[in-house]
This record gives C-alpha cells, sequence and structure tokens, in this order.
C-alpha cells in the first residue's frame, strides 16, 4: 500500500528553539519512515509581518540546514523552499476566489497579528497578505494532495479553513482534494525559563528561551538561573517553574532522571540545583550533535543555496501535476 502524505511547514523567524523542537520538528524527523512526508520552509509566510529583507533569504536558508542537522533527510522526505516552488502562489490565487471573504474575516490569528503589529510601534500599516495568507497556508497543504498535517490538539481549528476550501473547490468544478486531516501529536507543555507562566518564545527575548543550537556554556548559565519560585514540600502543589524544568528534562528523554527526581521532591528532599544541573545536562546532551552537525552544513553558503533549489524542484514537479489538474477544472489554458 501507498504510504499517506503527511505536509508541515515552518516560517524561517530565525533560529530554532528547543520548543520548536519538541513541539514539532522531532516528531517530523519521527515519521519519515512510516509516511511520505513533505516539510517547507514558508518564507513567503514570513513576509505578512515586518520583516528585514536582507534576513530573510539568510534565515530560510539556515532553517533548511538547521531541519537537516535536527535529522530530515532529503532522502526520505521532500523539503522545500516555499518561494522556489511558485505554483503555490498560484493555487493561492485560485483558492482566494474560494474562500469566502467572511471565513476569513473569522481568523483569530489575523486579528491577533494585526495588535502585535501595531503594539510594537511598527504604525497602522496591515498588509492584505497578512489577511489572506491562511489561503496560502490552505494551497501550501492542499497542492501536495496531503492526507495528514502534524498539530498539536489546541491547533486543529488551523485545518478548518484548509478543509471548507477543498470541499469547495470539490463541490464548484469537481471531486479533486482530499480534506487534510489533523495528526495529532502530544506536544510537551515548555514555558520560559525567566517567566514560566509564559511559553517558551522567541519574542519575549533572549533569557526566555533555549536555542536549538546554543552553545553549551549559554544553555548552562540559562538554566542556572532559571526561575523555580518557592514550594517544594511534601502535598503542596508544584511551582510553575519547578514543573517546567520537570518537563524539559522529561522530553529530553531522561526517564530515569526525571523519576528519581520526583521521588525526591515528593520526599520533600529535592534540591534546586540539582533539578537545574541535571535540567542543563539533558539539553546539552539533546543539542550538542545539532549544533555540530549545523557547523558542518554551514561552512559553505554556497553549498545550502544550490542545495535549497535542487530540494525544491522535487516539490515543484509535484506541485505542478497538481495545478494542471486545477487549471483544466477551473477553465484556465494549460501551458
Amino acid at each position: 500500500m501507498a504510504k499517506k502524505r503527511v505536509l508541515s511547514c515552518i516560517q524561517p523567524t530565525g533560529e530554532l528553539h528547543i520548543g520548536n523542537y519538541f513541539g514539532a520538528v522531532k516528531n517530523w524527523v519521527n515519521i519519515q519512515d512510516t509516511y511520505e512526508c513533505y516539510y517547507g520552509v514558508v518564507d513567503l509566510h514570513a513576509m505578512t509581518m515586518p520583516y528585514d529583507p536582507k534576513l530573510l533569504k539568510a534565515n530560510s536558508l539556515q532553517m533548511l540546514a538547521e531541519l537537516m542537522a535536527c535529522g530530515i533527510d532529503p532522502n526520505k522526505s521532500v523539503l522545500f523552499i516555499q518561494s522556489l516552488v511558485p505554483q503555490h502562489t498560484e493555487l493561492a490565487w485560485i483558492f482566494n476566489c474560494v474562500a469566502s471573504y467572511g471565513e476569513l474575516s473569522r481568523m483569530t490569528q489575523f486579528k491577533d497579528k494585526s495588535e502585535l503589529i501595531e503594539s510594537g510601534g511598527h504604525g497602522q500599516f496591515i498588509s492584505a497578505g497578512l489577511f489572506t495568507y491562511p489561503v496560502l497556508q490552505a494551497a501550501d497543504i492542499l497542492i501536495y494532495k496531503a492526507d495528514y498535517v502534524p498539530v498539536g490538539r489546541d491547533q486543529v481549528q488551523h485545518l478548518e479553513l484548509s478543509r471548507n476550501v477543498a470541499v469547495r473547490f470539490n463541490k464548484m468544478f469537481g471531486e479533486y482534494f482530499p480534506e487534510p486531516l489533523p495528526l495529532l501529536t502530544d506536544i510537551p507543555k515548555l514555558a520560559s525559563l525567566a517567566d514560566p507562566t509564559k511559553k517558551m518564545s522567541k519574542s519575549l527575548g533572549e533569557k526566555h528561551y533555549v536555542g536549538l543550537f546554543e552553545e553549551e556554556a549559554s544553555i548552562r548559565k540559562k538554566v542556572k538561573s532559571a526561575v523555580t519560585d518557592t514550594g517544594g514540600h511534601p502535598g503542596e502543589q508544584m511551582s510553575v517553574g519547578v514543573e517546567n524544568l520537570f518537563n524539559l528534562i522529561k522530553a529530553c528523554g531522561k526517564t530515569d532522571a526525571y523519576n528519581s527526581l520526583l521521588n525526591n521532591y515528593k520526599a520533600g528532599s529535592l534540591k534546586y540545583s540539582e533539578l537545574k544541573e541535571t535540567t542543563a545536562e539533558a539539553l546539552v546532551e539533546v543539542t550538542g550533535p545539532f549544533r555540530q552537525r549545523k557547523l558542518e552544513l554551514m561552512k559553505d553558503k554556497g553549498y545550502i543555496e544550490k542545495l535549497a533549489v535542487t530540494l525544491s524542484e522535487k516539490a515543484r514537479a509535484e506541485a505542478s501535476k497538481t495545478l494542471a489538474g486545477v487549471r483544466k477544472l477551473t477553465g484556465l489554458p494549460a501551458y
């Protein structure tokens, strides 16, 4: 039987952090042998928010290298940069004529990101691309006729528009696109080291996250200064700071250390210094090989740039087949 197809994408907004890895990329690596996987660096989506043009290309190539450093294998998966597959944007225009204004106006991401732009001192300019980017997102998924999109349980609604577009297109022009289903994944809840009441995010600042390719000394320094709060007595609820460190240890696969420290916590004998040291060791062990692999890949930036074009050719070939069918169904001439 043919493998089911999976599509997942990531924006090139700078270096990956451990929240990105445990929340998405690790799962991408794990499912490569089970599914036919398409993984994209969506640089066109990154243009919907204020950005530095000089950094966009560099960040896109860096993201490609980082995904490979994490274990995404181009021999197993189709890895591409979105703007190198122009069929995405052509299909997005066609879908703009299939999706409704009402659907887009109800998307919470537009409201949230609009407010972020206004509060960030970028003025009042809100691009039309920010409003219509969910349509491009639908094109990203449907152009490969993906069966599944890996998401956490709280992200299932993000697929709603893609499914609606597929259903409406099929009704208008004939059965063509499958309705993509969520491939549910268990995502560990990793919080900021400096403010564990908030989700780990680069937007909060340097001290709030651990980079996936960060130097060992910097990782140890951040974990050492991580907020733990007070508490830790038997029968009391674990503080969010302490819980976050336990979650990090568990995410790193250190089950024995996790259980041992948890027993100490329950007995009231846990030392926070020991908890932090174990957390730091676990993170250093996970990130070390990634950092080394990235350094090797990025030695020759010309190589990565050529590789991006070569790898994206596979995606273009598949996207072209889908688009040829779409053009025929929608009354557009072949080329």
